[in-house]
């Protein structure tokens, strides 16, 4: 071959690289331009998966030891890390989809391209809702630690407030990268939290606890205790959000295998510990079953977490929101007074949504309950079998790629009935649990102290 006709295809192929590039640039959500005001694309990994770690593992954990309690040690850590392996695995899924299509910013749009302009409304909704009332948990645990500190110091709805404004100023940067420093400080707060639970437990163990290997119970009481472990992995839902903010999205998966391996271990060496100390009356949150100075030790560190935690909560349900309106405009890039008064608001918005029904809705929990059901047993796992054969199917050669990886085709459909049986019986529990509440006389009256 001559050089001539070598340097041919060679330059031939540069530019066609160079041409697969620019397509792939233009499909990604966001582009990385250094002359933009605002650039997106900015997370390693690490940060990616301290961000994870600190929305993920946050008070979701304080209510462990009190499913162990109703199932015993040997179900519940089994169940536990399954679970933790289950959601690595649909972790790998939508971390590929998300690779396959750069455009994807959020549930919304991967429905879009699944189910089509009904599946975007409907995801994009629910990631909305989802996050909003992830957000409205935060501020109850941040109000009870407050309220824990102070000793009742000031009405439970005035120390609400307090944590409602302090976690929508921290939404306010309008760039995950910007959070990242406070997601390390997040994750640090948590495990510390954990670990001062453990150390109070144990230096102030409950005398006559009740311990068990394994309890029998129905299937009512007994699905209401793997709820706990199962949404404590419930964060997939922004898993697409916190990718399209990489500045290397294919090492995202390093940042999902960080965050499973780390939430599986510290959920079942917290759980155990603190069941082992405190018995069969452990409380939910956990916290709540400490002496008076350890809780007020660990929930005073633990608050750093939840205020961070629902500070990422809320900028997600405004980031899809902004991203929708003014996706590839100006306002996304630049520091206009339009998109500056947009996003404020929006951020304030789903703060000030979260705080309303935190306070007014007096069976709030249950609605999160209800919400992590009907939501958050999709987006962490189910829908995730969808986007396996979607893409397989589309990109792989149709049916017979299908059959070929029947291995594949068998766990995602699985993953898909698995995602329907949480929802389902999930959503059951949760309303039994609220007709039970009002029948028992236990619900209390909005905007109480």
């Amino acid at each position: 071959m001559s050089a001539a006709l070598e340097e041919k295809i060679s330059s031939e192929n540069e530019s066609q690289s160079k041409h697969l590039a620019s397509v792939l640039a233009e499909q990604d959500v966001f582009s990385d331009d250094e002359s933009h005001d605002i650039r997106y694309k900015t997370l390693s990994w690490q940060f990616v998966c301290m961000l994870m770690i600190a929305e993920i593992v946050s008070n979701g954990m304080l209510s462990l030891p009190n499913a162990m309690a109703v199932v015993g040690i040997v179900p519940s850590l089994i169940l536990t890390i399954f679970l933790g392996i289950f959601g690595l695995f649909t972790a790998k899924l939508l971390i590929d989809f998300k690779l396959n299509h750069p455009n994807v910013h959020n549930m919304g749009d991967a429905g879009h391209i699944i189910f089509g302009s009904v599946g975007r409304e409907v995801l994009s909704l629910g990631t909305i809702i989802f996050a909003i009332f992830g957000t409205g948990s935060e501020l109850l645990s941040g109000q009870q630690a407050l309220s824990l500190l102070s000793n009742n110091g000031l009405c439970a709805v005035i120390l609400l407030l307090i944590f409602s404004v302090a976690t929508f100023l921290i939404s306010l940067p309008r760039t995950l990268g910007r959070l990242s420093w406070l997601g390390l400080f997040s994750v640090i707060l948590i495990t510390l939290c954990g670990i001062l639970g453990m150390i109070g437990a144990g230096v102030d163990p409950l005398p006559g606890r009740i311990i068990s290997a394994a309890i029998p119970s129905n299937f009512y009481d007994a699905f209401l205790a793997v709820t706990s472990p199962v949404f404590a992995y419930a964060g997939h839902f922004m898993f697409f959000i916190l990718i399209s903010e990489m500045s290397r999205p294919q090492d995202a998966m390093k940042a999902a295998w960080c965050l499973q391996v780390f939430a599986t271990i510290y959920y079942a060496v917290f759980s155990v510990v603190v069941y082992v100390y405190i018995g069969s009356t452990v409380a939910s949150p956990a916290l709540l079953s400490l002496s008076p100075i350890w809780g007020k030790i660990a929930f005073g560190v633990g608050m750093g977490n939840f205020l961070i935690s629902g500070a990422i909560y809320s900028h997600t349900a405004a980031k899809l929101i902004f991203v929708r309106f003014f996706r590839r405009s100006r306002h996304i890039y630049s520091h206009t007074v339009l998109g500056w008064s947009i996003w404020i608001f929006l951020c304030f918005a789903a703060t000030a949504i979260a705080f309303l029904l935190a306070t007014a809705v007096p069976i709030f929990s249950d609605l999160v309950g209800i919400s992590a059901s009907v939501f958050a047993s999709w987006y962490t796992y189910g829908i995730a079998g969808f986007f396996w054969l979607h893409d397989t199917y589309h990109l792989k050669g149709g049916k017979e790629a299908l059959k070929r990886k029947w291995v594949g085709t068998t766990l995602a459909v699985l993953t898909v009935l698995a995602g329907a049986f949480i929802c389902v019986a999930g959503t059951y529990v949760s309303i039994k649990l609220i007709v039970e509440a009002y029948a028992g006389g236990l619900v209390g009256r909005p905007f109480t102290c």
